[in-house]
């Protein structure tokens, strides 16, 4: 139903619905259909049975996916169903898209796994009726993960020089910094407070979550450094980076959004990681 598929992506327009996040051909993949399947329970509550395995790879959060499924209630009522439509629904894990359900059970799964899910209300619509879904319903879905496009990834840092300030900040530098444009000595394409600088960045939390990027919006975030625009990490680590000079912040709550953190992105007390490069400075 229309009504379901709306709040099934969350804050999305129809529109986006219909646009291929998929500009390649899935990997071969020979599904086995298990024997035994067993359910499962994640401490959120919620239940999931694989049936057939896959040999895909599993998706992570910012990841694109592609999957088919049908939604059922409790006494068998179909209330949706892409399978039916023959269009698949594509969505991007863990950016609160979907129902909660949805983004921890599909994080579960290989692509050409087909799963059974049975979603708690409270990973699902709770006290909210949606469509034909009462409130406070359980739902059952049956999904199968066909395709997985891989999002933005923390860059490697093994090995790379580091450095921890006094304020707790820890500066990882990606580029080589016996390169004389990014040497240590070498403060003349260094900004200072006031200056406008460009900076491409992804944002992640400690689980890997990735919770904003100017890399994905292929736009690069200007501001005037150390004129508190930003959060004091940031004021802090870019003050520290060469003009393209790439680096990963890693940045106590303390200079981040401290105790309460921003509700619905950000946790409380989280420790952020920014993975950047400082494209340009304007003196």
């Amino acid at each position: 139903m229309k009504s379901f598929r709306a709040f099934l992506f969350l804050g999305l327009s129809m529109g986006l619905m219909n646009c291929s996040l998929f500009h390649h051909q899935p990997a071969p993949c020979v599904p086995t259909v298990v024997k035994s399947p067993q359910t499962l329970k994640t401490a959120d509550g919620l239940q999931y049975t694989i049936k057939t395995k896959g040999c895909g790879i599993q998706p992570m959060a910012g990841d694109a996916v592609k999957v088919h499924y049908t939604g059922k209630l409790t006494n068998d009522t179909v209330f949706d169903s892409s399978v039916k439509r023959n269009q698949p629904f594509e969505f991007k894990l863990g950016k609160h898209q979907v129902i909660k359900g949805w983004d921890e059970g599909i994080a579960l799964l290989h692509v050409g796994d087909k799963a059974t899910f049975v979603i708690p209300a409270e990973l699902g619509y709770g006290q909210q009726s949606v469509g034909s879904i009462p409130a406070n319903s359980t739902l059952i879905f049956d999904v199968e993960l066909l395709d997985v496009k891989e999002g933005i990834r923390r860059w490697n840092t093994k090995g790379k020089d580091t450095v921890t300030t006094a304020s707790g900040l820890k500066v990882i530098y990606l580029s080589d910094r016996k390169l004389p444009e990014f040497s240590p000595s070498k403060t003349d394409n260094m900004p200072v407070s006031g200056n406008k600088v460009k900076v491409h960045y992804t944002g992640f939390l400690l689980d890997g979550t990735s919770f904003d990027s100017s890399v994905e919006r292929g736009q690069p975030f200007e501001f005037n450094l150390g004129q508190g625009m930003v959060i004091k990490g940031w004021d802090q680590g870019i003050a520290l980076l060469h003009k393209g000079e790439k680096a990963e912040l890693i940045i106590p709550y303390t200079l981040a959004y401290g105790e309460r953190g921003h509700p619905g992105v950000i946790p409380p007390k989280a420790t952020l990681i920014f993975d950047v490069e400082l494209v340009d400075i304007t003196k």
